[in-house]
């Protein structure tokens, strides 16, 4: 694993300006801030800076402005929610370059820069916008993820101009991902969902080679069941993939890693919620005017005992298409098992991803997990076995 410096290898920061690194980006209906999950992540690093006299200077991104300042997407939108979140006073600075804003700032105060992707240089990683972001500050902390993925001025650049360090949130998410896939113990399962094989191509050729079991729902496994000669009626399924998708299961074998795929299925010739042609059958017997919308019981049972013989698990994406019932069933039953075999100390279990957060929210084991992550291109990429330029970064 990389060695990164946290705050607990900083010392003497009163009256010291910090620049932290977060996720602000979070969703608003109305002009109010909808879901403050990302603020709240932020607030173990932003309290425990305060608290030791720092000036906290929070830098982040919202929405896609394309280097023009938008009055809606300016981050001021956001001031008064975290400011609720935080529960303590809270700045506004109308550029995040301006440091004369910020020099007459009292210690313990906590301010939120304007969005970062205002300035044109950004996103290309501009090292003279580098230059002027670190003159706001004496130190760098990166406290998102989730953003880690993007070489910016603001992730990457920033920590080659000033003392840099992994601030709680990251910390708690590097460790977490180190056990999953860096050490972890084994066996190793990877349940790997989602609509289509294309999109998670890099995932599954690394995971392969790193984990013991490979669990493959959604409709990616059509995919996979095509390649091997299944018929699946009018399920969704990349048919040109073929050839990949057998590659793959070639790479598992040689590696060891034995590959699931669904043997029985819910179907249905439509797809809605508890359709009238809804029923369970084997996979050799989906019709043609069928479609696969879920993993059947018999083969959840078998999954969940695959899972009982692990150590660690990996997950990203549903088995099904688990927001419209009835066919949410294998994901809901799969997540609860390994929820449960987290909690009796068993498994150390690691997910991401949005639609994964949002699956096991709703069979209620988000927080049965040992961590779950709401970072999403970031998480995929590290499933990938990318470097991320963000945490590369700290750990120079």
């Amino acid at each position: 694993m990389a060695v990164f410096k946290t705050l607990d290898d900083l010392t003497d920061l009163a009256g010291k300006r910090v620049l932290v690194r977060v996720d602000l980006n979070v969703p608003m209906q109305d002009g109010k801030v909808s879901d403050d999950t990302r603020l709240r992540a932020t607030l173990p690093t932003v309290t425990e800076l305060a608290d030791k006299g720092a000036v906290v200077l929070l830098l982040a991104h919202f929405g896609r402005p394309k280097g023009e300042a938008r009055a809606d997407m300016s981050l001021r939108q956001v001031v008064d929610a975290y400011a609720a979140v935080l529960g303590r006073p809270v700045a506004f600075i109308g550029d995040c370059t301006d440091a004369g804003a910020v020099a007459g700032l009292e210690p313990g105060t906590v301010a939120v820069l304007e969005n970062s992707r205002f300035h044109k240089g950004e996103e290309k990683n501009d090292p003279d916008l580098a230059g002027r972001m670190a003159k706001l500050g004496d130190i760098y902390v990166n406290d998102a993820f989730s953003a880690a993925h993007r070489a910016h001025s603001s992730t990457e650049g920033l920590a080659r101009l000033l003392p840099a360090y992994a601030g709680r949130a990251m910390e708690a998410e590097l460790k977490a991902l180190e056990k999953a896939l860096g050490e972890p113990e084994r066996p190793v399962a990877a349940v790997v969902g989602g609509a289509k094989v294309s999109t998670k191509l890099d995932v599954l050729r690394h995971l392969v080679a790193k984990v013991d079991h490979l669990i493959i729902g959604g409709g990616m496994a059509n995919t996979f069941l095509a390649a091997r000669g299944v018929d699946v009626g009018k399920s969704l399924c990349e048919h040109d993939l073929t050839d990949t998708a057998n590659a793959i299961l070639d790479a598992a074998d040689r590696a060891n890693c034995t590959v699931h795929l669904p043997y029985d299925v819910v179907v249905a010739k439509e797809f809605a919620a508890n359709p009238p042609s809804l029923r369970t059958c084997n996979v050799h017997e989906v019709a043609a005017d069928e479609m696969i919308l879920d993993v059947g019981p018999a083969a959840v049972e078998a999954l969940a005992d695959a899972l009982k013989t692990c150590r660690t698990l990996v997950w990203n994406g549903p088995l099904g298409a688990f927001e419209t019932p009835p066919f949410d069933a294998a994901t809901v039953a799969l997540a609860r098992t390994a929820a449960a075999l987290t909690q009796e100390g068993s498994l150390v279990s690691v997910a991401g991803g949005g639609d994964t957060v949002a699956a096991l929210n709703h069979a209620g084991v988000a927080d049965d997990f040992s961590f779950v992550s709401t970072a999403g291109g970031a998480f995929l990429e590290w499933m990938e076995g990318k470097e991320l330029p963000g945490v590369a970064a700290l750990s120079r």
